[in-house]
């Protein structure tokens, strides 16, 4: 027998069972049911960090946990499309054949990796660990090797290897730099207008995590009890009923904000609300119409507004649910309010009923991208198509259902021209007895409205949703 075989074997390394770390666990499942069930993160993500703490007591997960648990999963949809294309360069096959949730994970580690400060051996290492909890050692190793190569650099060396030159393919450039789809990219270049810096400030501006705004329901609340209660809260920039929140800022915590007095929503839609409540009208001003209402916010804005004038609100909603949540924000209004469920296209309402009219008609929520940037990947060029006959339809609506001398608001949280003036536009040239409005000098204050008479507020100039507004105004 040779002296190396009588030489005792060295034991083997024991197995290290992986560490669970509850916050990458909970952006993983968060990315997860976005991707299976076509979940929204704004949804999924806070019964996720209400489940953990009850879980994990609030001194295993605080606040500090939820913020890292929130930015990793918005911040990892929001470049997703960018990080596709720096994994895509660290891999030996196409992207489509790399699993799901294998991909998801990696997401995460890179965006920790090139999109946060947290150091490259933890990025690494934290997400090697939840490799190992939800995809098991072996495919853990593959993660750890992609991760490594992307390690070797930074964002800015790796644009400059995946993103083509912006001189030989402008959108495709800025597609992948800031993370869009090319035809999101062209669509919003195309309303926009302008060079090179605007749509670079547009597609940055989406990239942003928003502001809270919360909004004072008017005869419930006022702006001053909102700031009183909030140390570090801001009146809004535009709308006298905004308020904004600090980063961190909690609006359950705000007593107006529980029992319904006040609530979350974006200055853009209150800007669009307000501008139809304000706009000129020839005779009374007593029946209002919301005429898509649901989930509700424009609804309770635009009901505390006829309180103080003595009209009632009708705010209709085709999807029952949807319309129970428009009761919600309804109740305790101070003056008289209906909520129906009813499809706009096929009102029970008579022709002629009303004074004022809001359609905020379904779109492709190409303007609000910083709320749900998840939206970006799942809408295509096609969704337009079957949005169209759908306005078209809803804005006939409501001009057969204002009276003479009554006012329409056609709005819609979409920037793209085939969702607005193309609408506008097509119904206009069917429907000659209208007339638009300029609804520039209703939103007195706001800068950049462009040329009118129609508005189009933009998150990069406005700090707002990218909200669309034509006021019309029914002559014959």
């Amino acid at each position: 027998m040779s002296e190396q075989s009588r030489r005792p074997r060295k034991p083997g390394k024991p197995y290290r069972r992986p560490k669970k770390d509850p916050v990458r666990i909970l952006a993983f499942e968060a990315l997860r049911a976005v991707d299976e069930r076509d979940a929204y993160a704004n949804l999924v993500l806070p019964p996720l960090l209400r489940k953990a703490r009850e879980k994990e007591g609030p001194e295993r997960f605080d606040g500090r946990d939820a913020a890292l648990a929130t930015e990793l999963v918005y911040g990892t949809l929001r470049k997703q499309g960018t990080y596709d294309e720096i994994i895509a360069a660290c891999v030996d096959r196409p992207l489509r054949e790399v699993d799901p949730p294998v991909l998801d994970v990696l997401s995460l580690g890179v965006h920790q990796l090139l999109g946060t400060r947290i150091p490259t051996h933890a990025a690494v290492s934290s997400t090697v660990e939840l490799a190992r909890v939800v995809l098991g050692d072996g495919r853990a190793k593959f993660v750890n090797a992609v991760l490594r190569k992307v390690a070797q650099d930074d964002l800015d060396g790796w644009l400059e290897r995946v993103a083509p030159p912006y001189d030989e393919d402008p959108e495709d450039h800025l597609a992948v730099v800031h993370s869009h789809p090319r035809w999101v990219v062209s669509a919003l270049w195309d309303s926009l207008g302008g060079g090179r810096a605007g749509i670079e400030d547009l597609l940055e501006a989406d990239n942003e995590r928003p502001e809270v705004t919360l909004v004072a329901r008017p005869g419930r609340a006022t702006v001053e009890e909102l700031l009183s209660g909030e140390e570090a809260a801001l009146p809004g920039r535009w709308s006298p009923y905004a308020v904004r929140l600090s980063e961190g800022g909690e609006p359950g915590a705000i007593e107006a904000v529980r029992e319904g007095r006040a609530g979350v929503q974006d200055e853009g839609s209150q800007l669009v609300a307000l501008a139809l409540a304000n706009a000129p009208l020839d005779g009374p001003d007593e029946k209002w119409l919301d005429g898509c209402a649901g989930p509700g916010g424009k609804a309770a804005l635009l009901a505390g507004l006829a309180a103080e004038r003595g009209a009632m609100l009708l705010a209709s909603e085709k999807q029952p649910h949807r319309a129970g949540l428009v009761g919600r924000a309804l109740a305790g209004n101070p003056g008289p309010y209906q909520v129906i469920a009813a499809d706009g296209t096929r009102p029970p309402w008579r022709p002629g009923t009303f004074d004022r009219v809001l359609m905020d008609v379904p779109c492709t929520g190409l303007g609000a991208l910083r709320r749900r940037p998840e939206a970006r990947w799942r809408r295509r060029p096609e969704d337009l198509d079957g949005f169209a006959p759908l306005q078209r339809g809803l804005l006939r609506t409501a001009l057969e259902s204002v009276r003479v001398g009554g006012v329409v608001g056609y709005a819609t949280c979409s920037p793209h021209l085939a969702e607005t003036r193309a609408v506008v536009d097509d119904v206009l040239k069917q429907h000659q007895g209208a007339e638009l409005l300029d609804a520039r000098p209703l939103l007195p204050g706001v800068p950049a409205l462009g040329d009118g008479p129609d508005v189009q507020l933009w998150p990069h100039l406005h700090g707002t949703d990218a909200m669309y507004l034509a006021l019309i105004r029914r002559t014959a």
